[in-house]
């Protein structure tokens, strides 16, 4: 089974390579551009790295233009596209296409074009120039990749799940092996780091989640990559994975950090108890990281950044808990807490320290009324410098 998967990836790489993208090409082979959609007879909407969702006008790229590429599409993946069949996907490496047809779509045609290369847009130094969070913060995240912390980064679509999950699997040491799952193709983690031993799995109608899993255990990787996490059998196929030893980098869509563990129960199509289920993934699951994407007001640039990191863990006596290492408001100020004794402990276990200076005594203030941690404010909108502590409700905030 791997062996037929495999070639079928090699052959996806040229499939489109003969088809006519006309008045599409220059957008196409725009590394900025991520998205292309069309629809409404006529509309042409582009989602960039840079300014995020825009329309373009562009009078070549119409109706007549959208159909003579489905059928292009059609004839490739030696499929039908008419009112009998009104819809239609075609796929190869780096390239992911949708089709409804004007008998389903009745303002006319829709198409949905995505780019998934094989690069690693994210790399350290455009992370901490870009503020896409903070270098301490990073190199903690860095830290818990190499000490085999299971990690699910959650967001909204377009967020860039998926292109952060890549940069940290590019992390990982050399020599442990890599496995991803994927039912769409968008990792590229195998031809991206062509001589690392990496395998790439891709789920269809007859090999599901279950069954490439299964294959998978045999394989005896040290890291397993499941692209998302959303249906009842992805969710069972990470639980599965954390709890035989394997390690895993995911995505799910989730609206903080902290609503990870809630929402793979909510993906469950059985009554599972959900306390029990509940404590199997903040027992196994060490990280969360929620990734905002937004659109600036004034310099109408597209921004995303770590918005939230939260760790999970069950403590001594048996309690599921979360604790939220990093959280950055929307107005740009940075809440910090100190990572708890299980993480350290875990990371400990597997040989790796928290790096120098990352625990701050001032990140472990108590309130007064009672014994929880409370949120610190590290640092202002207008990134100010640290200079006198004054403490308030929130805790100690530097402005």
């Amino acid at each position: 089974m791997l062996e037929i998967l495999q070639v079928k990836i090699q052959i996806m790489d040229n499939i489109f390579e003969g088809m006519d993208f006309g008045p599409l090409k220059e957008y196409l082979e725009n590394d900025d551009v991520t998205d292309i959609s069309y629809s409404n007879n006529g509309q042409v909407w582009l989602k960039t790295l840079s300014r995020g969702i825009f329309r373009i006008e562009n009078p070549a790229i119409n109706n007549a233009f959208i159909e003579k590429l489905a059928f292009q599409c059609s004839n490739v993946m030696g499929k039908s596209f008419n009112a009998a069949h009104p819809f239609l996907d075609s796929e190869s490496a780096e390239l992911r296409m949708n089709f409804v047809h004007d008998s389903i779509a009745r303002n006319g045609i829709a198409c949905v074009i995505r780019k998934t290369p094989a690069k690693i847009r994210l790399e350290r130094n455009k992370i901490i120039n870009e503020k896409y969070v903070t270098e301490d913060v990073l190199d903690f995240l860095i830290t818990c990749v190499h000490g085999h912390c299971n990690i699910i980064v959650c967001g909204e679509t377009g967020s860039g799940k998926t292109e952060f999950v890549k940069y940290l699997a590019s992390n990982t040491y050399e020599n442990e092996k890599i496995i991803t799952i994927e039912d769409t193709l968008e990792l590229h983690l195998d031809r991206i780091y062509p001589n690392r031993d990496i395998v790439a799995m891709k789920t269809n109608n007859i090999a599901s989640y279950t069954d490439v899993l299964v294959t998978c255990m045999r394989q005896n990787p040290k890291w397993i990559l499941l692209s998302e996490v959303r249906s009842a059998e992805a969710v069972m196929a990470v639980r599965n994975s954390i709890s035989s030893g394997h390690y895993i980098l995911s995505t799910i869509h989730a609206d903080k950090a902290a609503s990870i563990p809630n929402r793979m129960y909510s993906l469950l199509e059985t009554n599972q108890d959900i306390e029990q289920f509940l404590k199997s993934i903040y027992r196994y699951i060490q990280i969360g990281v929620y990734i905002r994407g937004f659109q600036d007001k004034q310099t109408k640039k597209f921004i995303r950044e770590i918005a939230e990191v939260t760790e999970f863990y069950v403590t001594e006596d048996n309690q599921a808990k979360y604790n939220t290492i990093y959280k950055k408001t929307p107005d740009g100020r940075f809440y910090r807490k100190n990572p708890s004794k299980y993480l350290i402990e875990y990371l400990e276990a597997q040989g790796t320290k928290l790096p120098n200076g990352f625990i701050n005594p001032a990140y472990d203030v108590k309130s007064d009324e009672d014994d929880e941690q409370v949120d610190v404010v590290v640092q202002s909108a207008q990134n100010r410098p640290v200079n006198t502590p004054a403490l308030n409700q929130n805790g100690i905030i530097f402005e």
